[in-house]
């Protein structure tokens, strides 16, 4: 777990999987798969972080054969890739690219498969470990894994295999639990790998190094000493090209119920006795169950929903979300939202956790702040009208991935006055990392796939518990349409309650 391209890359540290690998990728031709899986998978190539013998099976309705994928790939590289293409490398990653064109749905694809596996295993000379990379929309997981189970690939005495499924698992609890009860009829829970690519986030894993290799924070890390949290995942694009979609999800869904929780679960959860893929996924879901469900009138009271108007976003016109495309007219699907939680153990209990996610707001960011309680008594002048009179902690997660830390120092001069300063780490400059602007986010967790390790793949039980803490949320807005949407402007930091949400508590957003 945490392995380091950029650097161990250089100095030769990364471990190579000794395993054969065969990855399958349902949706050979897709979206996803050009703009960041075959990029991923080419940077593994580039730090030389690839089985020896690892091959890719693409599937998709689309027409071609072995050479018309690898020339397609090569393409896609050219143009999606996050490094410059390298075409002698390429002839050596692509060697084992092999392409079947067929219908999900055909029990004949699930036999030219089977054959296409044995193919390459006998070019292996070894029964390769099979991942079934399921880059395909949601709404096909389940016939897709049916056909596979029923073709024999989740019980196969020979080799190792197991299905890796991309988010959205579900769009509430109860159909979450119906995939995960349908999935658990073929495969056993360690065969299924549900990604995040969030958690591919150098940062993300930052929290856990921060926290556990560094002895002068946990002691303070509690009820004592923090007074609350604030995590902001911002964005300054609208739903762009992707309204079907995003129509569909909402906020919530997007970024509340998975990529936002599991920050929280890194941040908050107990100190793990190791590292080990099973020690630190209980730890997330100890974190998870001690957040309450909410009653109605808690989601009236905690939880504010925005969408987006016509604005300006960075000098230009933009318009409202019922304009965009693919986007119904009278849609109230939130495009903003804020929550205020509680984590009720022994650790945090008392201390709120304020969340706010959206689309065309002022600025891009993706931060976590930490604010501790101030001294008992103020002894000192603050310089100017500065509003931070606590110390902060803040990790930002993008665009820029840094750590600092907000203290108090004297002014110069003869009167004792104190200023807030900032201690700050870049991850880049520290690193000295020419490689921070060339990983798409998911190297860490296909390398970790390849390794067989799932520490950054979610559980069952996590996804059940993530899907519990916004069911109610979800139950009281599809029985309360909102009556002011849209309530805030492009280009803002969202709408008036969400402040209001904040200051009530006598705290202020960090914008």
């Amino acid at each position: 777990m945490i392995k380091h391209f950029e650097e161990g890359a250089s100095e030769g540290k990364i471990e190579k999987p000794s395993d054969p690998n065969i990855i399958v990728l349902f949706g050979a031709s897709g979206d996803l798969t050009k703009r960041l899986l075959m990029p991923a998978i080419y940077n593994l190539a580039y730090h030389d972080a690839l089985p020896e013998k690892f091959a890719i099976i693409g599937l998709s309705k689309d027409q071609m054969d072995d050479g018309d994928f690898k020339d397609k790939v090569a393409k896609d590289l050219q143009e999606f890739g996050k490094r410059e293409f390298d075409s002698s490398l390429y002839e050596k990653f692509s060697s084992e690219f092999h392409y079947l064109s067929g219908d999900f749905d055909s029990p004949q694809t699930y036999e030219d498969l089977k054959k296409k596996i044995e193919e390459v295993d006998q070019h292996f000379s070894a029964k390769a470990t099979v991942t079934f990379y399921f880059a395909i929309s949601p709404a096909i997981f389940q016939m897709v894994s049916d056909h596979l189970g029923e073709a024999g690939f989740s019980k196969m005495e020979d080799r190792k295999t197991r299905v890796i499924l991309e988010k959205p698992f579900g769009r509430d609890f109860q159909s979450a639990l119906d995939l995960n009860n349908n999935l658990h009829k073929h495969w056993l829970e360690d065969q299924i790998w549900r990604i995040d690519h969030y958690l591919g986030k150098e940062t993300v894993q930052n929290l856990l190094a921060f926290r556990f290799g560094n002895g002068i924070f946990e002691p303070i890390w509690n009820r004592n000493y923090i007074q609350h949290i604030q995590i902001t995942v911002a964005e300054e694009v609208g739903v762009e090209k992707r309204g079907d979609y995003y129509d569909k999800s909402g906020a919530l869904r997007d970024m509340f119920q998975n990529h936002i929780l599991q920050v929280l679960s890194y941040l908050c959860m107990e100190a793990p006795s190791s590292f080990e893929a099973e020690t630190i996924r209980n730890c997330k879901v100890e974190v998870l169950k001690s957040i309450t469900p909410m009653s109605e009138e808690e989601v009236q009271k905690n939880v504010v929903r925005g969408q987006y108007g016509p604005g300006e976003v960075k000098g230009e016109k933009t318009q409202a979300y019922r304009d965009e495309e693919n986007v119904d007219k009278n849609s109230n699907t939130e495009t903003f939202i804020a929550v205020k939680l509680f984590i009720e153990n022994w650790r945090w209990s008392g201390v709120p956790i304020y969340i706010r996610s959206g689309k065309h707001l002022k600025d891009k960011m993706a931060k976590v702040i930490v604010h501790f309680k101030r001294a008992p008594k103020k002894l000192f002048n603050i310089v100017e009208t500065e509003e931070v009179h606590s110390n902060e902690l803040r990790f930002y997660l993008q665009p820029k991935q840094a750590v600092s830390l907000i203290l108090k120092a004297k002014v110069p001069g003869s009167k004792m006055a104190l200023k807030p300063v900032k201690m700050f780490f870049d991850y880049q400059e520290s690193f000295d990392s020419k490689e921070g602007g060339k990983s798409t986010g998911y190297e860490i967790l296909i390398y970790d796939a390849l390794m067989n390790d799932p520490t950054l793949f979610s559980r069952a039980d996590l996804i059940e518990n993530a899907w519990e803490i916004a069911q109610p949320i979800i139950d009281h807005w599809s029985k309360t349409p909102p009556k002011d949407f849209p309530n805030y402007q492009a280009g803002t930091w969202g709408p008036d309650a969400a402040y209001k949400l904040i200051e009530d508590d006598g705290h202020n957003w960090r914008d």
